[in-house]
């Protein structure tokens, strides 16, 4: 019996709704409740660390299928093409899957209760993540211009630079706060330092969201069949 998946261009499009949803959600939350200011830390505290948490461990799983289709729709189109190897491919998957990961733990782990497993676990979501989708960048110019335009290239590229650009700086930033806590006040002894660390990682989380926004149209054109066959002994 074969189940077939007209198409599954709605996989990556969850995605983008359902994590932005998270971070926004639990954003207006915490702010709303006086827990941060704006631009602040966000899901560390009661309401919105719980709605932050489940939110965030679904988005790690969505992206996680998402990534694992995409290896796919890359596996067939280079049967034909051959254009990037199968172990570049393989490499890749991986890589976005130790950002599932990482953002598994993220979620998981708070940043008060637990500081250093929670900040592992951002350095491997956000490096990995940033490694991934540079190397996507790349498979999707050699894919170039049989399975993707230019343009979306071009796309995907600026948004890989950009990412690249502001985590180097959000882990210089991070790493020079002395102090692990959410109440910042201006003009504080490390302010500064924590105030550009979020603004460099927030530009990289949504960096991932506009990425994965471009996946959609490729998917669109890729569908999955399931074949299941039961043996008689």
């Amino acid at each position: 019996m074969l189940c077939c998946m007209p198409g599954v261009a709605f996989v990556p499009a969850l995605l983008v709704s359902w994590s932005s949803a998270a971070f926004i959600i639990s954003y207006v939350i915490a702010v709303l409740a006086g827990h941060v200011e704006p631009l602040g830390d966000t899901g560390t505290k009661p309401p919105e660390s719980g709605v932050f948490g489940f939110m965030i461990n679904i988005s790690a799983l969505l992206a996680a299928i998402t990534m694992y289709i995409r290896y796919l729709l890359i596996e067939k189109q280079n049967e034909s093409s051959h254009f990037v190897r199968s172990s570049c491919n393989m490499f890749t998957l991986c890589m976005g899957l130790m950002g599932c990961t990482g953002m598994g733990i993220v979620a998981t782990f708070q940043e008060l209760a637990v500081p250093s497993v929670h900040d592992i676990g951002a350095l491997v979501a956000f490096g990995s993540g940033v490694v991934y989708i540079t190397l996507q960048s790349i498979i999707s110019y050699k894919s170039c211009p049989r399975w993707n335009t230019y343009f979306v290239c071009h796309i995907r590229m600026a948004i890989s630079v950009i990412s690249c650009f502001a985590f180097i700086p959000m882990i210089m930033f991070a790493s020079k706060i002395s102090m692990t806590k959410i109440d910042w006040t201006p003009g504080e002894k490390d302010y500064t330092y924590h105030f550009m660390s979020a603004i460099c990682e927030w530009t990289v989380a949504f960096g991932f969201i506009f990425f994965f926004l471009t996946f959609i149209r490729d998917f669109q054109r890729f569908s999955l069949r399931i074949s299941t066959e039961i043996h008689e002994d």
